[in-house]
């Protein structure tokens, strides 16, 4: 199935990234510089701003700095390809990052009273973590799980749309994009579990597990 964001636009920001990672590799700026860069400008605009009611600014600084996952992983293929650490890297940031973006809506929901809001943001932030480990540990027993139509940068585009609508005066928009990512979230998982049995019962035509 087609994910939310769709190739021809990861495509096209590719191409805008392409000369600024250039420009950064020149200048002798690794990969893992921009993955860590990044990772603190998210915890900055969750933490700083969006745990503390400003919608606007914290959803725009998340999103601009959520974009290194672009520029660092261009800039490790132009440099010969991702380093295994640098793979390690990346993603053990990614779910700092995300912990930071969902705990500080959680925190901010909290502070208004809003317990429907909380438990949505703490079942995306279980479900976003479930996505991820479960497309890991697949590709730890040697399937592939590429599958799924909210991966990450279609969960923080939602929340993200959702924060800026509310902080722009726009009625529950934040807690409806929430019950989205959530539900979407929970459906991605399905879809990855089901993508790699199918992949086992390939391996082991009879279905017993060897």
């Amino acid at each position: 199935m087609a994910k939310i964001f769709q190739v021809s636009v990861r495509a096209g920001m590719t191409r805008v990234v392409e000369p600024i990672a250039r420009g950064l590799l020149r200048a002798g700026v690794s990969p893992n510089a921009v993955t860590v860069t990044g990772t603190l400008g998210v915890l900055a605009g969750a933490l700083g701003f969006g745990a503390r009611g400003h919608l606007v600014a914290g959803a725009l600084i998340v999103t601009f700095f959520a974009l290194t996952d672009l520029l660092d992983g261009t800039m490790a293929r132009m440099s010969g390809g991702s380093t295994r650490f640098g793979a390690f890297l990346d993603s053990s940031m990614d779910r700092v990052a995300d912990s930071a973006v969902f705990g500080a809506v959680a925190y901010w929901l909290a502070t208004e009273g809003d317990h429907a809001g909380v438990s949505a943001a703490l079942l995306c932030l279980a479900a976003g973590g479930l996505v991820s480990y479960v497309k890991a540990r697949a590709e730890g027993l040697g399937m592939t799980c590429n599958v799924g139509i909210a991966e990450r940068t279609e969960r923080l585009l939602i929340v993200g749309v959702g924060g800026l609508l509310t902080g722009f005066g726009v009625p529950h928009a934040l807690q409806i994009a929430l019950w989205l990512l959530a539900a979407v979230s929970i459906f991605t998982v399905g879809q990855r579990i089901a993508h790699v049995y199918r992949q086992a019962r390939e391996a082991t035509p009879d279905g017993s597990q060897g």
